[in-house]
């Protein structure tokens, strides 16, 4: 494999990166079904390369996110009603990866240097 893809998109572990590639073709799969049920019945090539790019660039928007989080808060604990919560993860969730596309290659370039200064 090329080294610089190596180090970019192979830089999350599997485990994350399925995971949370899991999540993104749950989400391409809703916003396909509701283009589906527009009145002509059909979606827009244009939206579908999209909803593939934003899926396969979600793990790394969610990285960014989850990592910039990781800095505020630290090893704090908060305690919160679970339902607020499942709508706050929900919404996070769907913001990265709408915005998948501009957030990720943040993701990107912090992997390639993250794994460049380790010698990998």
């Amino acid at each position: 494999m090329n080294p610089i893809l190596a180090k970019t998109f192979g830089g999350l572990s599997k485990q994350y990166y399925f995971r949370q590639l899991f999540f993104a073709v749950l989400m391409s799969a809703f916003f396909i079904a509701i283009g589906f049920r527009q009145k002509d019945g059909s979606i827009a090539i244009g939206a579908i390369l999209m909803l593939f790019v934003s899926t396969f660039l979600y793990p790394y928007s969610r990285f960014v996110y989850e990592s910039i989080i990781e800095f505020i808060i630290g090893n704090n604990t908060f305690f919160v009603n679970a339902i607020f919560m499942m709508f706050v993860k929900i919404f996070t969730m769907l913001v990265c990866f709408m915005l998948a596309i501009f957030i990720a290659p943040v993701g990107l370039l912090y992997l390639y240097f993250r794994n460049s200064a380790n010698g990998s």
